[in-house]
């Protein structure tokens, strides 16, 4: 009686025994990866992970070791727990609201005390807040305060360029550093690096001796390593302690020095903000704390963490999110005010993706006939984030969510929220899950009517400019770009 043959494992070109090792090989990492993978994860990013693992295994599995983690190194989480601690114990009181005679909504006060929890910093009265609307402008006025500034100057972007339009601005600094006013910078390495006028400006930072460091490095040669899509993608600005600048803006020409965008007049628009009084400090400690991260010195002798209050004026408190805390702090703080707003909800995002959460969030808001309208560029610069927001259009329309996008070739780069009549967050933070989980950003909650007011002028300047998606249209679009979008959809669940 013949014995049935034992199957073999071969793959051409290959010793029988290579072939072997490299098939228990993939049954153990497949193995490995279900039991170990899943933990302390979302649900759709395990999956989407496991599916790229067991359909890819050794690339799926090799993209995971290297893109895996929303996580900072230990070290850099125990730095952000100990500048967390230090902000807490230097504070007047600890109290998530300081001042006295304040006046909230329940909203708002469980909102100061969740930002309080997570990000350590208090809500504060006092404050006064001016906007920007034009890049270049912005920087202009930015450069005539650091020409005016006495002790030091704090100053951190996510992407800085020298060029025709920062040129007034890196002057300023250089020339406060020369009068023997103390100047920090911060850039992102990768953010910036990939820019025209990068190579320049690391050159004129090291030709004039100001105090710069690249924040999130990636130079493996050095011992600096992480996941290379963790970023800070923070903006601050702080001068004396007097004066503080935040928003969307990055430090570089509004084309991003791109000859090809300035030609067909592909420009970025941000919203961003000066600011007085106690807030500024917070801005101030958010940048210590990144300073800290960068080089392990703490800025003691620039920082007040007294938080003097005065009556009047806004309401504020500074929301730092990202992969050095344990939770995406900006993510809640959205979804509370969702769940929470009354009467009316507007969204400006140049890349709303929403995970499942602020899905279900504004949906349900939608459903209770609150208003909700959400502001997106009709062309965004990062093709798979452009394609995957839209695969969300459908379900957000059905709802009732109205959707506006500005036309292009402008990008529409403004990040706030509006919330009723009396809430507003503005920052760098976009709505998506890159901005929850992958980047260091700040935003700035402000709970007054006055600054509701003028950041909804913005928006209503903006409404004139757009175009409305309607349901009816927008099902009717060819099956081709639905196919695009959806592929392009599940490379979020990855994040």
């Amino acid at each position: 009686m013949n014995s049935l043959p034992l199957p073999t494992f071969s793959i051409p070109g290959l010793p029988p025994w290579v072939s072997l090792s490299l098939v228990f090989l993939d049954l153990f990492i497949r193995l490995i990866t279900i039991f170990w993978l899943p933990y302390n994860r979302k649900p759709i990013v395990a999956l989407g992970w496991l599916m790229a693992i067991f359909l890819i295994p050794y690339v799926g599995f090799l993209g995971f070791l290297v893109f895996g983690s929303s996580h900072l190194p230990r070290y850099r989480r125990m730095r952000q727990s100990i500048m967390n601690d230090v902000m807490r114990d230097a504070l007047p009181e600890d109290s998530p609201v300081v001042g006295s005679n304040i006046q909230l909504s329940e909203v708002a006060r469980v909102a100061a005390n969740l930002n309080y929890r997570l990000g350590s910093l208090p809500m504060v009265s006092g404050n006064s807040f001016t906007l920007h609307r034009d890049n270049h402008e912005a920087m202009l006025l930015l450069a005539d305060e650091i020409d005016k500034a006495q002790t030091y100057v704090h100053f951190e972007f996510y992407i800085a360029s020298l060029d025709e339009a920062t040129r007034p601005l890196w002057e300023s600094l250089v020339r406060a550093h020369q009068r023997g006013v103390r100047v920090h910078v911060l850039i992102d390495h990768i953010g910036s690096r990939r820019y025209k006028g990068y190579w320049a400006l690391k050159k004129l930072l090291n030709e004039s001796g100001i105090s710069w460091h690249l924040m999130l490095p990636l130079q493996p040669h050095k011992g600096q390593w992480q996941r290379p899509d963790l970023r800070n993608h923070r903006k601050i600005v702080v001068i004396d302690g007097r004066l503080a600048f935040s928003g969307s803006q990055n430090a570089i020409h509004r084309a991003y020095n791109v000859a090809r965008n300035d030609a067909r007049g592909m420009h970025w628009l941000d919203l961003s903000f000066t600011a007085r009084g106690p807030v500024v400090e917070e801005l101030n400690a958010a940048f210590v704390s990144d300073w800290y991260s960068e080089t392990k010195e703490l800025l003691i002798e620039e920082i007040d963490p007294s938080l003097s209050t005065a009556h009047g004026g806004a309401l504020a408190q500074v929301v730092p999110s990202g992969p050095g805390f344990e939770t995406e702090n900006n993510l809640r703080l959205i979804n509370h005010l969702i769940y929470n707003a009354e009467r009316r909800i507007l969204i400006c995002s140049p890349y709303f993706v929403p995970e499942e959460t602020l899905l279900q969030a504004l949906t349900n808001a939608a459903l209770s006939n609150i208003d909700v309208t959400v502001i997106v560029t009709e062309k965004g610069d990062q093709f798979l984030a452009n394609m995957g927001q839209r695969s969300y259009y459908e379900q957000l329309l059905r709802a009732g969510i109205k959707i506006q996008a500005y036309p292009g070739p402008t990008v529409l780069h403004a990040k706030f929220m509006l919330i009723d009549d009396e809430m507003a967050l503005i920052g760098s933070s976009n709505m998506d899950p890159r901005s929850f989980s992958l980047n260091l950003e700040i935003s700035t909650f402000i709970v007054d009517g006055a600054v509701v007011d003028a950041v909804e002028e913005v928006a209503n300047d903006y409404l004139t400019c757009t175009k409305e998606i309607r349901y009816n249209e927008w099902i009717m679009r060819p099956h081709r770009l639905k196919m695009i979008e959806n592929v392009c959809r599940l490379t979020s669940s990855l994040l």
